[in-house]
């Protein structure tokens, strides 16, 4: 109701004067998440910077040890730095990935992807989201199959999926609390499933799943109406993610039900299914600190397998489908080591704690280990043999080499693991084109959002215009690469480079479309690709000829490097 508010305001003024109002009002949780996503979506909007959630709420990202120590320090005016550790100990083997699902700047891609396209989106508010169902898939995608690589360079087996009939092996212990409300309930290990009172049975969800595979098989889904709505093309799989989430945008809700949704507060309440000790959400309930639970990746895949059920039902690509007439691929290469390391990032509790008038702030801080790389460069010499100007799609993909046992993965089994690196478009001359391409333009990636104080000391000096950080959507740029190894993880770099004046669905060649349009559109408009989000690795592949023969895609080995004492 108060994003409606939000919304429905015509004037800077009418919205300043509400956020105001009801901030005093409301609770604040509420009031943070309408007033952000507002933002996102209001035409006064444009041109906003939000400071980063974690500063905003970060009972949400830090764990409650740290929130004990900021709240002592307050009480003795004693300003304090606190090393936040990852929750979990060396006994648990889960602990060697909490650096990615406990990362805050991960933790703030995903809860912003789910502003940008909230399940409950209406097209009354203003505009269609293009693709929604689509960048649904796309993004747990991309997040799950990017945690299996910081899983093999631990040294761990990818993720397993979910079942509803098996254990929940991993338990889990969150280490966080609600500022009003107390601690996020824990999970121990090996629970069986248990229907969750007032929500979901656990067979609710084994039939809403089979209806939803039953229509995978048949190749359609059925409307609400009755009709016949076809998903044997590029545009089921945006239905299919409509139906799988679902969102106001399924096209037959009381069929196919809700089974991400559901999942999610099934796996939250494990702890207290019944609501006998009435306990408070678990972290799977809130898009800020889901990423936190193990089983978030286990859910996830499980969907991912889904969806990958749907797109390997659907005919291979032929040598027509990926060819880009006249263009070849003569070398790609990385310049610069690719090479990742720890660093320390400090960010800012002050709204941890509860302030008063009359009594002093204090400067609180808690200090965050995190994956980070050195910069490098794709590049690529193409050459463009049709005597004229063409556009080209470059579609740059990290495929891990091995699984967790060295065995080496093949197109066939491979190629739904890859990890999207960028996309973007360039003009070809004909003849030769020597094309260098920097890892922070990556359009999967966003910068850090600068700090509530810096930009509160940029509203004061009245200089204040920072559009690459409109947008915390996207994987933080220094995490582009996964961990790797000491000596070094292969993977294969794969580029292809596709026909732009068929795909790019814009004029401008050029743009970067908003910076993170890979995972999170553009916003109000059309998906700048008209390719299924993937491609050309996103249906089965028995026969790796087809790409062999592709003079417009080029595969080269490389490795990944971790340096255990860059700090």
């Amino acid at each position: 109701m108060l994003f409606d508010v939000f919304m429905q305001c015509k004037t800077w003024d009418c919205a300043v004067h509400n956020a105001a109002y009801w901030r005093e009002h409301m609770n604040e949780g509420e009031f943070v998440y309408a007033l952000y996503t507002a933002v996102i979506h209001s035409d006064l909007g444009h041109g906003i910077v939000l400071p980063p959630l974690y500063e905003v709420t970060p009972h949400m990202f830090t764990n409650s040890e740290i929130i004990q120590k900021a709240y002592t320090a307050k009480m003795t005016n004693q300003p304090g730095k606190f090393e936040m550790e990852f929750t979990g100990t060396k006994k648990n083997k889960e602990q060697r990935v909490a650096y990615f699902g406990e990362d805050i700047g991960m933790n703030l891609h995903h809860v912003t992807w789910h502003m940008d396209y909230p399940f409950w989106w209406e097209d009354k508010y203003g505009h269609h989201l293009d693709r929604k169902g689509e960048l649904f898939f796309w993004v747990h995608h991309q997040l799950t199959v990017r945690f299996d690589s910081e899983r093999l360079s631990n040294h761990l087996d990818m993720v397993d999926e979910l079942q509803w009939e098996k254990p929940v092996e991993e338990g889990f212990a969150p280490h966080t609390i609600y500022k009003y409300g107390g601690e996020f309930p824990a999970r121990p290990d090996h629970i069986h499933f248990e229907d969750v009172d007032g929500v979901a049975r656990v067979r609710d969800m084994v039939i809403t799943e089979s209806r939803i595979r039953d229509a995978i098989a048949h190749g359609y889904i059925t409307g609400k109406d009755g009709k016949v709505i076809d998903i044997m093309n590029d545009q089921g799989v945006d239905k299919l993610g409509d139906i799988i989430e679902s969102s106001m945008y399924s096209p037959n809700v009381q069929y196919y039900g809700a089974l991400h949704n559901m999942a999610h507060i099934m796996l939250g309440r494990q702890g207290d299914p019944h609501g006998k000790y009435n306990m408070p959400p678990g972290v799977m309930e809130h898009f800020e600190t889901a990423t936190r639970d193990p089983t978030f990746f286990r859910l996830h895949k499980y969907m991912d397998n889904i969806f990958k059920e749907h797109k390997y039902s659907l005919p291979e690509y032929t040598h027509e489908d990926l060819d880009f007439p006249g263009v070849n691929i003569d070398s790609l290469s990385i310049e610069g080591e690719l090479k990742t390391f720890f660093e320390d990032y400090e960010f800012d509790l002050r709204n941890a704690v509860d302030s008063a008038e009359g009594i002093a702030m204090v400067e609180l801080k808690a200090n965050v280990h995190r994956l980070n790389h050195n910069d490098f460069s794709y590049v690529a010499d193409v050459n463009n043999n049709n005597g004229n100007e063409v556009v080209g799609t470059f579609r740059l993909y990290l495929c891990p080499e091995y699984d967790n046992n060295h065995q080496q993965f093949d197109y066939t089994n491979g190629s739904w693991h890859c990890i999207e690196m960028d996309k973007f478009w360039k003009k070809l001359s004909p003849g030769g084109n020597h094309v260098v391409r920097k890892s922070s333009d990556s359009a999967v990636t966003v910068p850090d959002v600068p700090s509530l104080q810096s930009l509160m000391d940029a509203a004061d000096s009245g200089s204040f215009s920072m559009p690459e950080y409109e947008r915390a959507c996207g994987i933080p740029n220094r995490m582009l690469l996964p961990k790797g190894t000491k000596d070094g993880m292969e993977f294969a770099l794969f580029l292809a480079v596709t026909d732009g004046g068929y795909d790019l669905t814009h004029p401008d060649v050029e743009s970067e479309h908003g910076g993170t349009h890979a995972h999170c559109g553009a916003h109000g408009e059309i998906y700048p690709d008209k390719r299924p989000m993937g491609f050309p690795l996103d249906r089965h592949i028995s026969d790796r000829r087809v790409f062999d023969e592709t003079t417009n895609i080029k595969i080269t080995h490389i490795k990944v490097f971790h340096d255990e004492h860059h700090h």
